[in-house]
This record gives C-alpha cells, structure tokens and sequence, in this order.
C-alpha cells in the first residue's frame, strides 16, 4: 500500500486489517508507543482542517513519532507560486510520510505521482475522504459489531459530501447493506454515485425528504451539515433548514440501538441535547480517527520498509 488516495485502493482484507490494528492499539497503546520512533509525518494543508489535522499530528506522536508541516496554503510557498508537485518532492526529502488536504479535486494524486514517500489523502475537495470513511467504518463496527446487515440513513448535504460519497463506495462490498438518502430535491446524492455504486452493484437504497418517515428502520444515522450556501435563494433554505436538525424528540421514534454519526463539524443539525444520549457517537467517532491514522501510518510505514 504505497499511496492511499480513494477508500476504494483498499481491498476488504485490507480495511478488516487495518480495524483490528484500530482495535489492538486502543486495547494495548503501550504497545505501540515508540513503534514510529525517528519517523517523521508531514501535515501538508492547502486548507484549513481541526479534527483531520490534529488527529494525524496526535497519532504519530502517540506512535512516538514526529511531525512537520503547515495548517493552511497562506503559511506555504503556495503564495509564491509553487506547483503542488514541486511541493510535495521537496517535502518528501524531509518526511517519511505524508498527509495532504487540498481543496481541489485531484490533487493528492497528482502528489502520488511525484512524491518519494506515501501520501495519505486527508481530503481533496468534494471528491475524496478515505481517512474519515475508515473513521466512520471503525466507529460503526464498534457500536454495531458488524459492517453487514444494517440499514444506515445519511442525511443532510448529500450532493456535495465527500464523508457520504466515500462511505457508501466503502459500505457496497458488504453484504446486505441498505441505504436511506434523507436530503432536500437541491441535495440529493449525485448521479454518478446512483449509477457507478448503487445500479452497478447489488447495494439497494431509497430517497426521502425527512427524518421522521424513517428514523424508526435505522440501525446508522450518518448526519451532515445542510449548507445554506448550496441554495439558490434563501427562501429555499428556511423552507428546509429545520427539517434537518435532529433532537431529542424525533429520537423517541428511533431505536434504542441506534448509532449517531457525524464527520463534525456541526452546526445546528443535531440539538445540544441529543449529545447526553448514549446513541451519539460523533465523539467516540472523531477518538476513533486517531486510532484509525495510527493504524493507518503503521501500516504504511511498515509496507514501505518491506515488513
């Protein structure tokens, strides 16, 4: 595994190995403490990320490693002018590893191609989030203890978001899976995913326009943003905005089962109140992103060196 640039790079067996090294080194972190010692990671990002960023910086630390690197393109010879490629074969002489986040599309693979050592897609506009998919595959296989048989809703931004559009291509090689798109008409999953993931495969879903009509069926609710600034006009959004934030009492229909996911950051999409509720996972989730990048990196390192 030189690169990882699309969740699809990775075969099933790779991802059911790369949760249990999760799942080990949150069971036994001692073990793994100095595994990365003398190792550097570089942090190279165009834009700005909390939660992507600061995880990759803690789990190579955690793994007693070090780090390097720049939290937005202003702090970068990017305002000089210099090309993303001459960036990446520069910083590569200086790190073992890299994590990149770039707002356009693409980018990371094209690093891919001029880079000495892996780069980790951290994000690359509306197109990829690989990191956060294995989150998000970790987080559901821990609370539900099984990535198969389940029907999970994805509601909010599902034309533009990339942690949606990433999770399902990753969820359409388990079996039994259904999907329930909740979104307004302006949002609706794209249709290039309808047609190269949900009609090619054997994956089946439907589409809705609220929570309420299906709450009840879910075992995953996977939660976005609905972004004003998708709309055409603002009456459109007022119209809907409040259709798409969870609270306590559309959850008295739920199950008592029922995982909460969100990729974060959150705005008001889901209520303050439903955060004491033993169903909210987002920050169990955004833990579990940690321990997946330090899986993650591990595994790299070590394919790199051949072991």
């Amino acid at each position: 595994m030189k690169h990882l640039i699309d969740p699809m790079d990775l075969s099933v067996e790779e991802i059911d190995e790369l949760l249990d090294l999760a799942d080990d080194i949150i069971a036994n972190p001692k073990k793994y403490e100095s595994v990365c010692a003398h190792k550097k990671l570089a942090t190279l990002f165009f834009e700005p990320s909390t939660r992507t960023r600061l995880s990759f910086e803690a789990a190579m630390m955690e793994l007693g490693g070090n780090v390097l690197g720049f939290s937005s393109a202003d702090s970068s010879s990017a305002t000089k002018g210099e090309s993303v490629a001459d960036t990446v074969k520069v910083v590569s002489c200086y790190a073992d590893i890299i994590a990149m986040r770039h707002p356009k599309e693409g980018a990371p693979c094209l690093a891919a191609m001029k880079s000495d050592v892996p780069i980790i897609n951290a994000g690359d506009g509306g197109h990829n989030h690989p990191t956060q998919t294995l989150t998000d595959l970790l987080t559901i296989r821990r609370e539900k203890g099984r990535l198969d048989n389940m029907i999970i809703g994805c509601c909010g931004d599902l034309k533009f978001g990339r942690t949606v559009h990433s999770l399902i291509k990753a969820m359409s090689r388990y079996s039994n899976v259904h999907f329930i798109m909740i979104s307004p008409e302006e949002l609706e999953i794209p249709d290039y995913i309808k047609e190269e993931v949900f009609e090619q495969g054997d994956m089946s879903y439907e589409q809705v326009r609220t929570i309420d009509e299906v709450i009840d069926r879910l075992d995953v609710l996977y939660m976005t943003r609905v972004q004003r600034e998708r709309f055409f006009n603002e009456a459109d959004y007022v119209r809907l905005k409040d259709t798409y934030i969870l609270n306590m009492k559309k959850l008295k229909k739920a199950n008592k089962d029922l995982s909460i996911l969100h990729p974060l950051p959150r705005v008001n999409e889901i209520s303050v109140e439903v955060d004491d509720d033993p169903r909210a996972c987002y920050f169990r989730q955004a833990l579990n992103g940690k321990y997946v990048r330090m899986a993650l990196i591990l595994k790299m390192l070590r394919d790199v060196k051949g072991e």
